[in-house]
């Protein structure tokens, strides 16, 4: 017989097969989604697998048996949590980390005893107390008839009879995740220092991203940029209506699928968005790899109003806010080509824009000296002059 994972029941489970394809059984069920198969012990007669069946932001680690029976949580319940089995599967090394805890390294047995913690990255978090660094608030958010998750970030000293400028992030692609409860990356330090200069940063999953199930995820089949920029647009409206937030000063950003994203919701969504930052955006699905993107368009022949009708090189006359366009020429995954293009669509639209063109840097921006510091340098002066400082002025002038 055979192990197969499938989502043909809505979300992705575990089923047990014999060798002539007949179903003996389906092992995992429920609402949630299974993300990783680790294995199948044979003398235990037991499954380990990873799923987010304690909500969609959380992974655990779990045991299970062949007949869908005894199953075990064996990691923490909340947070994430990875597990690299030994060859027999009798051990795993669990690594754990949430919004507010480092990775821990632990060494477990198949049963889910732990039996050493490896490294539990104390110093980092008694390190970085000496920061001022606000958590990530996870909430879920109602939009277009989903309960979208959601994480904000706000000041250390928010007050909330005080109105703050908003900076939303997002990366949206299909199958992603950005809201998750675990350690912080790279950007989540950068947003931190965002919010201490007097705004707030917010994230939403909106429609397309992963681990809500199938149809939430392949909602966007055959139109990406579509139902995810509604959401973003959408989500943007609503979170206006908070007291806190200055309606006024919204803005959005976004690395690639992200700069795709952040370039569209600015321009569909003028009425709310009055900046963007698009770092090696997308700007055409025509100019994408042909692997990936048919996958989820089809081809242009088949799909065209799919290519075009979410192609921000085509509605470059709806720009009415501050828009900083990014791109390295020497990008190995979106072809500096998309920038270029839109670059063009915006001349002859005639709008104003400011675009940073960085020479010979791949997709990531990294090579060279300074090269992040200075991009990150250009981004934070972005967001300042456009968002922090006119909100302050819009404030006094209100007061």
């Amino acid at each position: 017989s055979f192990i197969w994972t499938s989502e043909k029941d809505g979300y992705n489970h575990i089923y047990h097969y014999d060798f002539n394809g007949k179903l003996i059984n389906q092992i995992t069920k429920g609402n949630w989604e299974v993300t990783r198969y680790y294995g199948f012990n044979e003398s235990k007669n037991t499954i380990y697998y990873q799923s987010v069946e304690n909500g969609s932001t959380n992974r655990g680690v779990y045991s299970i048996d062949l007949k869908g029976e005894n199953k075990k949580l064996l990691s923490n319940k909340d947070g994430q949590n990875t597990a690299a089995f030994s060859k027999n599967l009798n051990f795993f090394i669990n690594t754990f980390s949430s919004s507010e805890i480092p990775p821990i390294y632990s060494l477990y047995s198949g049963e889910g005893e732990m039996l050493k913690v490896i490294k539990d990255n104390a110093e980092l978090k008694e390190e970085l107390s000496a920061y001022k660094m606000s958590p990530k608030e996870f909430s879920t958010i109602n939009i277009n008839g989903n309960d979208l998750n959601m994480w904000m970030i706000k000041p250390a000293d928010f007050d909330e009879n005080k109105k703050y400028p908003m900076l939303m992030f997002q990366y949206s692609g299909p199958g992603s995740q950005q809201v998750a409860n675990r350690w912080n990356a790279a950007n989540d330090y950068w947003h931190n220092m965002l919010a201490q200069k007097g705004m707030i940063v917010a994230c939403v999953d909106g429609r397309g991203t992963g681990l809500k199930g199938a149809d939430f995820k392949k909602v966007t089949q055959k139109e990406l940029g579509k139902y995810e920029v509604e959401d973003q647009i959408s989500a943007a409206k609503e979170l206006a209506n908070r007291s806190y937030i200055d309606e006024d000063n919204i803005g959005i950003w976004g690395w690639s699928y992200g700069g795709f994203m952040s370039t569209n919701s600015l321009l569909k969504g003028n009425d709310i968005f009055t900046t963007a930052i698009a770092v090696a955006p997308v700007t055409s699905w025509r100019f994408y790899d042909s692997v990936y993107t048919e996958r989820y368009m089809q081809t242009p022949q088949e799909n065209a109003s799919g290519y075009d009708d979410n192609s921000p090189i085509n509605y470059a006359d709806k720009l009415e806010g501050n828009y900083l366009l990014v791109h390295g020429t020497g990008d190995d995954n979106v072809h500096v080509q998309n920038s270029m293009r839109m670059i063009n669509s915006l001349i002859e639209a005639n709008k104003q824009f400011d675009m940073f063109i960085v020479p010979d840097r791949a997709h990531g921006i990294r090579k060279g000296n300074n090269t992040r510091l200075n991009l990150y340098t250009k981004m934070t002066n972005f967001v300042e002059e456009h968002l922090i400082n006119k909100s302050n002025k819009t404030t006094e002038i209100k007061g």
